[in-house]
């Protein structure tokens, strides 16, 4: 099985007042941008110091107004030079009121988010699902029609929480000084390190060190965000209240199938049972109620399947038989499709077979999403249709709003997808994993609580994929209460889709507000 991460899956002062207008719309950009002097010469360059707009956005029937504060910071060497220069999109809720005596940036969640990759900025979740503003999609995820839009986000977390989104370093416009190699950013413990520098960094400068800290993570975000946490604490005994975990992956055998590990085999067979369900390929009965199909698709997998691969060619020619009726049943696929495989149905081969009468492909990161390749004999899909779907209309909609209504000028192409590899895992004959560090993480900090969001049709990072992460950590019983689920019936993005978005919206606030 393939590993296609490539996405996915971003109290401040003294800015100008906009006025606050119909809150359907966004209010009027300054024509002048406040600029902090105070932070000239602390950046690398100083035409990038910090603009801040002020606009309002209405969350869940209240009207939120917000601070929005663009700018770079650099990540620094032990002598204080800087090696990087890291670009930020910061939204703070703009409150008057303080609570006990303590001002309000004491006492307000903040969320730092990015998506993964490796080299993805994070304009996935920003312009997506969590910020004060997204990408208008149609309303089940699909391509619109260009050119594209904005629209005020009102399913934005920014009333419970205020946001940080990051780019790392080759992504947006973040970018490695000349005296750097930007691969030596390419790894995860120097991701880590850089990423980790850039959280200690912003909440040193906004004086964010007593507030409450969530991270959220998408795609290998949640790899980086499961490492973060416990580094984060080693390094600076900085200790986080959250992680929101949205369609990733802890450990990579759990994704990246091959002679010997049959494992995602078993972890992707929901996953294939709600996109077969969805596109109405199961029978009857299992038509009729996808509850029960996943339960029947997760039974067989963690038995009779894992059983029969475990057994590899020693395995019986009947009970062979019925593995691949069962297989059908649970897939929609035609028997052969599975026989051909041997019982083994990569992504790209069940995505290219599924609707292979009616000439469509599936999406990897959406099977709900279809497209045409255009070629019926391929054994695979010649592309991606959810990708497609999402990449032009969130970099036109990023290119838009970050020179437009956020007013930072930059002439370097803002980078949604960087490349970053080869990607440094460090020297293993393993496969990479986050769990222990994460176990680690939570048993030192019994008060972190985790959220891990999954679409059902995500064919890149299964959601049964972290559960099983999750069951076989080494986490102390006591604190696996910490850990929450919640399903979705898109993919891996599954914000673009309206009725998720809202649910999605639901789910973080109420993990995020005592």
């Amino acid at each position: 099985m393939k590993n296609l991460l490539c996405l996915s899956v971003l109290a401040l002062a003294a800015a100008l007042p906009l006025r606050a207008a119909d809150t359907n719309a966004p209010a009027a950009a300054p024509e002048k941008p406040a600029v902090d002097k105070a932070a000239l010469g602390k950046i690398p360059d100083a035409s990038h110091a910090p603009v801040r707009v002020t606009n309002t956005v209405t969350i869940a029937g209240e009207r939120v107004t917000y601070v929005a504060e663009t700018g770079m910071l650099p990540l620094l060497k032990p002598d204080g030079t800087s090696r990087a220069s890291v670009f930020y999109v910061a939204y703070t809720r703009v409150e008057e009121k303080a609570e006990g005596g303590k001002r309000k940036a004491e006492t307000r969640p903040v969320t730092f988010c990015f998506n993964g990759g490796p080299g993805s900025a994070s304009v996935w979740l920003h312009l997506g699902a969590l910020g004060p503003r997204r990408v208008k999609m149609n309303e089940d995820g699909s391509l619109p029609a260009p050119p594209f839009a904005l629209a005020n986000n009102e399913f934005s977390i920014l009333n419970a929480s205020d946001l940080v989104f990051i780019d790392p370093v080759a992504t947006g416009f973040s970018r490695a000084v000349k005296e750097e190699k930007p691969d030596a950013f390419f790894g995860d413990e120097a991701d880590l390190d850089s990423v980790g520098e850039f959280i200690r960094l912003w909440t040193t400068r906004h004086d964010r060190w007593l507030a409450p800290k969530y991270v959220c993570g998408e795609s290998y975000g949640v790899f980086r965000a499961a490492g973060l946490a416990e580094h984060l604490r080693g390094r600076y005994g900085m200790y986080l209240n959250g992680l929101i975990l949205v369609s990733g992956v802890l450990d990579f055998g759990t994704i990246a199938g091959g002679t010997g590990n049959d494992l995602p085999y078993e972890l992707i067979l929901p996953a294939y049972t709600a996109a077969a369900q969805f596109h109405q390929k199961l029978p009857a009965d299992l038509q009729a109620d996808l509850g029960k199909a996943l339960a029947e698709s997760r039974a067989f997998a963690k038995g009779k399947f894992t059983s029969a691969l475990l057994q590899g060619a020693a395995l019986p020619a009947d009970e062979r038989t019925n593995i691949v009726a069962e297989l059908v049943r649970l897939t929609g696929l035609k028997s052969s499709v599975i026989e051909d495989n041997n019982l083994r149905v990569d992504p790209s081969v069940f995505r290219k077979q599924l609707l292979h009468d009616d000439g469509l492909i599936l999406g990897a990161y959406d099977a709900r999403l279809t497209g045409r390749d255009g070629d019926a004999a391929a054994p695979g899909a010649g592309f991606d249709p959810a990708s497609a779907a999402v990449m032009g209309p969130f970099s036109a909609a990023m290119n838009s709003y970050v020179r437009g209504e956020l007013k930072f000028e930059d002439d370097l192409p803002y980078e949604l997808i960087a490349g970053v590899q080869p990607w440094n895992y460090g020297a293993r004959n393993n496969f990479a994993s986050a769990s222990d560090r994460l176990a680690s993480v939570m048993n030192q900090n019994p008060y972190l609580k985790i959220l891990v969001l999954g679409g059902r049709c995500d064919l890149v990072c299964p959601v049964d994929t972290m559960r099983h992460s999750v069951d076989h950590m080494g986490l102390a019983d006591a604190y696996r209460k910490n850990v929450s689920f919640a399903e979705f019936d898109a993919g891996h993005m599954m914000y673009i889709n309206l009725p998720d978005l809202k649910k999605m919206q639901a789910e973080i606030e109420k993990f995020i507000k005592p």
